[in-house]
């Protein structure tokens, strides 16, 4: 490794999101990769890359300042990059969301604020999900729509864009809709259904639905690390397109050449209680279910319709449309 490349610290580079982020990093050249990880992860996935691994307690704020300034003695800054990805998207007990998602997010800026060289940039992976639920089906979430989020996921990754914002780290926080593509488990389940020949919508009123690829976030992420006009700002990462629920059953029944699917639409009432029944079974067994209390206020909201203008204007565009990058991830996790 060269000494005139950027060193770029990820967290939570062995997740869904952050290994296409990694990917995408190890592409770059002109970057000296970091992943960070915590005592407990399991790094077999990262045996052979060309990285550095530094262990990370993010619960231990003392330990992750003396982490940064060791490695502050070494370079200045410590990392010109960091891509703050890590924390939790489901869990079997929700009061872990504020702990992983936010507290942690708080204790390891704080770790990156104290040293006497800053970077250059910081991107915090937030989430769509913090938003107010629009008030029409035709209102557009945009980066001033109101953030009052009723899932405490959104809460807990609402909590840590403030805690951002108020850090005197140049940071960039990326808010993107719901994320599929290699490596998700959450739209998979949806497309094994639909491959079995059943299309299970929640609610009687149709969902506005948007989505962006795994990869697209990645690039979105390593894409505004350049831009230092983006610091201090907020961006929705889409790929610009909206679908219906039932558009979206037919669009991957189409892929799969599925000739007959069920497409049933299931009383939020009926949703409600088998995410109450999903919680508890997920507190009986210690592991988060697809559908539990809190990914019903998800599943509930009819409108996630948004714009991702300003990403543009600042000179993004996703490579994949929802057609070619559902099909790649039913290559991947169905055919493959």
């Amino acid at each position: 490794m060269t000494q005139d490349k950027k060193r770029l610290l990820i967290t939570g580079a062995t997740g869904f999101i952050g290994g296409h982020i990694l990917r995408q990093a190890l592409e770059d050249d002109s970057l000296e990769v970091w992943v960070a990880v915590r005592p407990s992860t399991n790094i077999s996935r990262l045996e052979g890359l060309p990285i550095r691994v530094v262990e990370m307690n993010y619960a231990d704020e003392e330990g992750l300042v003396a982490i940064v300034r060791q490695y502050s003695r070494e370079h200045e800054p410590a990392w010109h990059y960091v891509i703050h990805n890590a924390g939790l998207t489901k869990t079997a007990r929700p009061s872990e969301f504020r702990e992983a998602n936010a507290e942690n997010t708080r204790r390891l800026f704080a770790a990156l604020a104290s040293a006497e060289h800053l970077p250059e940039h910081v991107v915090l992976m937030s989430s769509m999900s913090t938003y107010h639920t629009p008030s029409s089906m035709e209102e557009i979430i945009v980066e001033t729509t109101p953030q009052k989020p009723r899932s405490l996921y959104g809460q807990s990754k609402l909590l840590a864009e403030q805690y951002a914002k108020a850090s005197p780290l140049p940071c960039t926080i990326l808010q993107p809709t719901g994320v599929y593509g290699p490596g998700d488990e959450d739209y998979l389940i949806a497309i094994r259904s639909i491959k079995r020949g059943l299309n299970a919508m929640a609610g009687l009123v149709s969902q506005r639905l948007t989505f962006v690829h795994g990869a697209d976030v990645a690039r979105a992420a390593l894409f505004v690390l350049r831009k230092p006009e983006a610091i201090g700002r907020s961006f929705i990462v889409s790929d610009g397109t909206e679908c219906t629920d039932i558009q979206f059953g037919h669009l991957v029944q189409g892929l799969l050449g599925r000739r007959h699917v069920l497409h049933l639409r299931m009383p939020l009432p009926l949703v409600r209680l088998v995410c109450i029944l999903g919680s508890i079974v997920g507190r009986i067994t210690g592991r988060a279910t697809p559908l539990n209390r809190d990914k019903y206020h998800i599943l509930a909201q009819r409108n996630w319709r948004c714009s991702s203008l300003a990403l543009q204007l600042l000179g993004f565009s996703p490579k994949y449309d929802l057609s070619r990058g559902m099909q790649e991830t039913i290559e991947h996790g169905i055919k493959g």
